[in-house]
């Protein structure tokens, strides 16, 4: 979705499994409205840091300067008045304050936009994204491609084991997979880990 100038100020949210070409589209969004001269300003989050510091850089190697924030309050410290458009990537990094962030910013007449991961590795609800598509005008939905039957995928395999939700990585760590070929192994794992651990626990005596 491309918007112009006369916009009142609005959210666009890009959202999708990894290795579905988010950050490719913001990064196409945000050099159009370079090309028409609007004042642009690109943040990420600090714990990003997988291909630069000073870059949005998505998995195709296309790049946009930008810059790292660990609190979207600093968004708007680090804002430019003048700015028109905002880019904010891997929105799912940051916490929920980013919704309020995003509204006052848009109701202040910028043009925010937003890609990040809509689910986890176990296929849930990746907080704050799902409360932004809630408040947002536009969203465009990015399917990638499984890696296991070639199938459209929106959903991100995790082939590390961690049982941390925030797990930074790229090909290697993570593939897409479709609905079907999608196997939330650790929360397997965490069952099981549950009923060993109950088992090694010391019973009362009776």
């Amino acid at each position: 979705m491309d918007v112009f100038r006369s916009h009142p100020g609005c959210i666009e949210v890009i959202t999708g499994s990894m290795f579905s070409g988010k950050s490719e589209e913001l990064i196409r969004r945000l050099r159009r409205a370079q090309i028409a001269r609007q004042r642009v300003q690109i943040f990420k989050p600090i714990v990003d840091g997988r291909y630069s510091q000073e870059h949005i850089v998505s998995h195709s190697d296309m790049r946009i300067d930008a810059e790292l924030v660990e609190l979207p309050n600093e968004i708007v410290d680090k804002l430019n008045p003048r700015t028109e458009v905002i880019g904010i990537d891997e929105g799912q990094f940051f916490d929920n304050s980013l919704v309020d962030v995003c509204i006052q910013l848009a109701n202040s007449g910028k043009r925010v936009i937003i890609a990040g991961l809509d689910t986890d590795f176990l296929g849930k609800p990746f907080e704050p994204m799902p409360q932004l598509l809630a408040v947002a005008e536009y969203i465009t939905k990015t399917l990638a491609i499984c890696m296991r039957c070639g199938s459209p995928a929106n959903q991100t395999q995790r082939l590390v084991a961690s049982k941390d939700r925030v797990v930074v990585g790229g090909a290697g760590a993570y593939e897409a997979r479709c609905r079907r070929c999608f196997e939330p192994v650790i929360e397997e794992d965490q069952k099981r880990d549950e009923i060993v651990n109950s088992l090694k626990r010391p019973r009362s005596a009776s």
